[in-house]
């Protein structure tokens, strides 16, 4: 079985990867959303001509000899790109099998505990504390994740005093028995996380996300050995050997990683089993209604140390709406893990026709 063609169906932010092979067979994945349409020219620039014509059986391998031959661009867009290839393979052997991709890796399709995942700082604590309050009501939510400090913010809140006001008015709304998590998305030095890491642990935070800059791991590892709560963090990374050193020395409690941030599904899981071996949990990122969440959705319901909730966002993004024929629905704070063949969704036919096609074939 060899790879015939890659095609990609592109806008600004999504880029959707059809992959056939030779004998018929065919499967959908995902480019990592935000300037896709970029990720899709790399794809077929650089990962396209170690592709084609070659076997589509052996996945992880593929794309670590795609990785490895664009060894002088390592980093973000080779691997968006490789993730895109990977994702629709498995998509393509889950449809062969008629497995889904979750079985394919010894899992089963089943409702999954989700956090509803804000990602807003431009509102008021008020604000969000009520926003939550309303969801958690209508949708059975039993975590939330909010977001404090600044990106990249340097000690720089969104004004002063932000985080020390959000996190008690959302503990107060959403009550002491949902799980609270907090995301810095790496917007503090270490003495100032831990400083706020310690009143976080006052109103029961259990998760601190991203807390330093994330490329400084001895940063964040100050702060994971000061703190009781979880420190978390990967979601940026893509580099397997960054991956086992942030495990080796402990950097974090909780390892995130993307799926199409990191290259894929087959990377994604070998750095669950690098942190299932090091008895660590893994809480993959996925922080839109893309196919990130799908396969996120099959990702935490075939690895044994997935956490006890899955990232949701509870954010409505224009440019994911009308992606899939069925879309993903949160009922008592579960959604169900789709479970036809493959990833188990479809994507839509008028979505693709308005999208920019490019193909590269044998």
């Amino acid at each position: 079985m060899k790879i015939k063609s890659i095609e990609t169906f592109t806008t600004r932010n999504i880029s959707i990867v059809r992959v056939k092979t030779d004998d018929g067979g065919e499967g959908y994945g995902q480019i990592a959303t935000y300037h896709a349409n970029i990720s899709a020219l790399v794809l077929h620039q650089q990962i396209a001509p170690y592709a084609l014509g070659a076997d589509a059986e052996r996945i992880a391998d593929l794309v670590e000899r795609c990785v490895e031959g664009e060894h002088k661009f390592p980093g973000s867009y080779v691997c968006r790109a490789v993730g895109g290839l990977d994702t629709a393979l498995w998509d393509l052997h889950g449809k062969r099998a008629g497995r889904s991709v979750c079985e394919l890796f010894g899992g089963k399709p089943r409702p999954v505990d989700v956090y509803g995942s804000s990602m807003r700082r431009n509102i008021t604590p008020e604000d969000e504390a009520e926003r939550l309050k309303k969801l958690q009501e209508a949708y059975g939510f039993r975590a939330f994740k909010i977001r404090i400090a600044n990106n990249f913010g340097r000690d720089v809140d969104v004004y002063p005093g932000r985080t020390e006001q959000v996190v008690p008015a959302v503990r107060r709304a959403i009550g002491d028995h949902t799980a609270l998590f907090v995301d810095a998305n790496s917007g503090f030095s270490p003495r100032r996380a831990i400083e706020v890491g310690r009143m976080l642990e006052r109103y029961g935070v259990v998760h601190f996300e991203e807390p330093c800059p994330y490329p400084e791991l001895e940063w964040t590892k100050q702060v994971t050995d000061a703190l009781d709560l979880a420190v978390t963090g990967g979601e940026q990374d893509t580099d397997i050997a960054q991956w086992k050193r942030m495990i080796a020395m402990h950097a974090v409690d909780i390892v995130q990683p993307d799926i199409c941030y990191t290259g894929g599904f087959s990377r994604a899981m070998e750095v669950a089993r690098l942190a299932q071996y090091a008895g660590m949990t893994c809480m993959p990122h996925a922080a839109n209604h893309s196919m990130v969440t799908v396969f996120t959705l099959h990702m935490v319901a075939a690895i044994p140390n997935a956490g006890a909730f899955m990232e949701f966002s509870i954010e409505s993004d224009k440019w994911t709406e009308g992606l899939f024929t069925t879309g993903l629905e949160v009922r008592d704070g579960q959604v169900n893990v789709p479970d036809g063949p493959g990833w188990g969704v479809t994507v839509n036919p008028d979505w693709l026709d308005k999208a920019e096609y490019h193909i590269s074939q044998v």
